[in-house]
């Protein structure tokens, strides 16, 4: 993640409106007041864009420097504004244009000569301020201000000057401080920088440094320590947001201990407050187990005891596929939290035509959402994406009639589409990506040639231009952005599938061959990650590929990854919470909507939800931090259990109808089926898993957050009497109702006394470490 560091950083600004922000000393950039920047290409930045956008042409560098001058040299001074020992000479009506404070003090509006009709009386009171409390340093800055409209900030003066310039009311040095605590957040500040805003009652910065630290929960939790000094109030609201932002919900409980740690007398009550806030049924099964239900806080906590039964029951619910059972609700401890990012699948070719639909996945309830928001303009596929912003940028493809050089936009915040300046050349099977700002479309195919040619997009001016084109000709190639080079992959030149691969350098303005893929890819898609670049899937002139292959830059050299459970070309590739989802395409028998994702900690591709809609040839585009995310998600999470149940149900009805076979058997069968696939073998049992059938056909997707009944507590259902009374489960019952006790010495007695075969599926539950909570049910090859 970079952030800015230490630093001097010269900021300016026109009362209240913004002249220059510098993010950096390698951003900072110097706007005048006529509007004209010397940024170059720094107003790619959003930020600093919206700052130029802002000048109001009222008064020149040149005067302002002059004003400067007078006062740096004495010239004209008419009042004197002195700190500790050290005196400032400054003209009032420069002061009193910035600040409210200094307005009343040299009218005289403090001694009462004021008013409708009133005369200022010059005396030396009104020509003499003392300020107590204000280093010299700091006066400087804010005198600085008032007449250059910019002044140093530094991590070393920043509170301090905040607090001086609210007391002086400078409303746009406060901004100005505001804005650089908001750009320079990190991990290890982002929690002080909350509770100082808090202090002094800047809301908008509070909400921002909270919202950071909400995003980057798992960095913060790692590395900062402020947190660990928050009062429980603070602390709880943070770790129960929903907005938390975790792939493992086992940071959350880990950070609970570490809280609790900092000072165990007095904090140690608080558990089974705290384990509220965590989402306990999303908790890996190894964790849970060993971590929370063993631990000493959790065993000396009476109120901590029912939340681990709660817990045992979500997990493996013994009447789970019952199909006399109420309708279930997914409870607090299972609930989803809120994704801060959203794939956008857009497109595509499907049943012999082209499509205009959008779809969005939220990755914490694995859930794809129809998004009623189709280009007006008409659908199209083969086509190349890129975002920037909130907006997706929708470049060239195919209707099934006409190859587009025309561009597209949609805004994901207003969810509008609208035109932008079209290609110079009609592009179809064209990759797109996006570096520093700028768009660029490569090769692709005019409906007559494969193009070897590449343009690149100003948003700032809303044109094309072209650039240097490839070595190759390649249509149905795929593009990504690495260590700020784009990289372009494999694709068809008109008579062969290709195994090339180059890349273009913006600053040598040239583009260079790399080694060689392991295989041809037509119909590729490839992505950077983790500082590598991923090639995967395609047609390699016989066959579509359920391979995949990364390259290391630093040794110029391919390495194959395992392979996917589908074979696919033409599809969509993206990467969220750490993770490469491949979604969509065409297997060389059918266009599918399957959708699985590639964890690099294992190497193992595993399923996640089918798209709603088959479709190849689609788009897929991550949007972080959209303001209405809430309109891109799953809606009814409160009945994510419930859907999981229904299709399950589902699945064993049709395999009973296939199979006349016992209603519960194939409910019992089902749950088999759904272990199996959410069983990763260990060392010692990986012969006999893979002797095993495996059930992709008949298993539905299950959504993320919600657990996977262990088999063997399944089976007990149907196989066992009623537990008998005996040692209450786990150490963890004693004073509860009878039913809770019930149900814990029923698990005690499938997790001690059955058979170690019959035990086997729960035992390897267990003890299977995964990565990510929200990955426990997703099914495995």
């Amino acid at each position: 993640m970079n952030r800015n560091q230490n630093g001097n950083h010269l900021h300016g600004v026109n009362e209240g409106q913004p002249l220059a922000l510098s993010l950096g000393p390698e951003n900072t950039m110097d706007v005048d007041v006529d509007g004209n920047s010397h940024a170059g290409d720094d107003l790619h930045n959003p930020i600093l864009k919206a700052s130029a956008k802002s000048l109001t042409p009222t008064v020149s560098d040149q005067a302002l420097n002059t004003l400067n001058e007078l006062r740096e040299s004495n010239l004209l001074c008419d009042a004197q504004i002195t700190v500790g020992e050290q005196a400032f000479n400054v003209h009032r009506a420069i002061m009193c244009s910035c600040s409210s404070y200094f307005r009343a003090q040299f009218t005289g509006f403090n001694t009462g000569n004021h008013g409708c009709g009133a005369s200022v009386v010059d005396t030396e009171e009104n020509r003499i301020i003392h300020i107590p409390g204000i280093s010299a340093s700091i006066m400087n800055c804010v005198i600085q201000y008032a007449y250059l409209r910019k002044t140093y900030i530094s991590d070393e003066n920043v509170h301090e000057l905040l607090i001086c310039a609210d007391y002086v009311g400078m409303v746009g040095l406060v901004k100005q401080c505001k804005d650089y605590l908001s750009h320079t957040l990190t991990p290890e500040n982002c929690v002080s920088i909350m509770g100082f805003a808090r202090f002094r009652f800047l809301e908008d910065l509070y909400q921002k440094a909270r919202n950071y630290t909400l995003r980057y929960f798992t960095e913060v939790a790692a590395r900062n320590t402020d947190i660990l000094d928050m009062n429980v109030k603070d602390f709880y609201s943070i770790i129960s947001d929903d907005e938390l932002n975790t792939r493992e919900e086992d940071y959350v409980w880990k950070l609970c201990v570490k809280w609790i740690d900092r000072d165990p007398v007095n904090r140690n009550q608080h558990v089974a407050h705290l384990m509220t806030g965590v989402r306990l049924g999303l908790m890996t099964p190894k964790c849970f187990m060993e971590e929370v239900k063993e631990h000493p806080y959790v065993i000396q906590c009476e109120a901590a005891k029912p939340l681990i039964v709660d817990t045992f029951k979500f997990m493996y619910d013994l009447d789970f596929l019952n199909p006399q059972a109420d309708e279930l609700t997914t409870p607090p401890l299972a609930m989803p939290r809120l994704p801060h990012e959203v794939i956008f699948a857009i497109g595509g070719w499907s049943g012999g035509t082209s499509k205009g639909c959008i779809e969005t996945y939220d990755t914490r309830a694995d859930r794809w959402v129809n998004i009623n928001a189709e280009d007006p303009a008409g659908p199209r596929a083969y086509h190349g994406t890129a975002v920037l912003g909130f907006k997706i940028y929708s470049i060239g493809g195919y209707d099934g009639v006409e190859y587009f050089n025309t561009c597209r936009v949609f805004d994901a915040v207003k969810k509008k589409w609208s035109e932008i300046a079209p290609m110079h050349c009609r592009r179809c099977y064209v990759s797109v990506t996006e570096l520093n700002g700028m768009i660029y479309a490569i090769g692709g195919y005019d409906g007559h040639n494969r193009l070897n040619t590449v343009e690149r997009y100003n948003p700032n001016t809303n044109q094309w231009s072209i650039i240097p084109p490839m070595n190759m000709q390649r249509s149905d190639a795929s593009a990504c952005t690495l260590n700020g080079r784009i990289y372009a992959t494999g694709g068809f030149n008109g008579q062969e599938c290709l195994d090339s691969a180059e890349y273009y350098d913006p600053i040598t303005n040239v583009w260079t061959r790399i080694a060689n893929m392991n295989h041809r890819r037509s119909g590729v898609s490839c992505v950077s990650f983790r500082s590598q670049l991923y090639v995967i899937g395609g047609f390699n002139g016989t066959a579509r590929l359920s391979t995949g292959e990364r390259f290391d830059p630093e040794s110029q050299t391919w390495h194959f990854i395992r392979e996917m459970n589908h074979s696919r070309s033409n599809f969509g590739l993206e990467i969220i919470d750490d993770m490469i989802f491949a979604i969509g395409g065409f297997n060389g028998v059918s266009t599918i909507s399957h959708t699985e994702c590639y964890v690099a900690e294992t190497d193992e591709w595993m399923e996640a939800t089918d798209m709603n809609i088959v479709r190849s040839a689609l788009s897929a585009n991550n949007v972080a931090g959209l303001p209405n995310k809430r309109d891109y998600i799953h809606k009814e999470r409160d009945r994510l259990m419930e859907e999981r149940r229904q299709r399950l149900m589902a699945t064993a009805m049709a395999r009973e109808d296939v199979g006349h076979g016992n209603p519960s058997n194939s409910l019992i069968e089902t749950n088999d089926a759904a272990m199996d696939d959410y069983e990763s073998p260990n060392d010692d049992e990986e012969t006999e898993e893979h002797q095993q059938p495996v059930h992709h056909q008949q298993v539905m997707p299950l959504p993320l957050g919600l657990p996977v009944p262990a088999v063997a507590v399944a089976a007990a259902a149907h196989d066992t009497p009623g537990p008998t009374p005996g040692p209450a489960a786990l150490g963890v019952v004693q004073g509860q109702g009878q039913t809770q006790a019930a149900a814990a010495a029923h698990l005690n007695r499938l997790m001690e006394e059955r058979a170690p075969e019959n035990n086997r599926r729960f035992r390897v539950q267990l003890r299977n470490q995964r990565y990510g909570s929200h990955h426990e049910i997703r099914r495995r090859a």
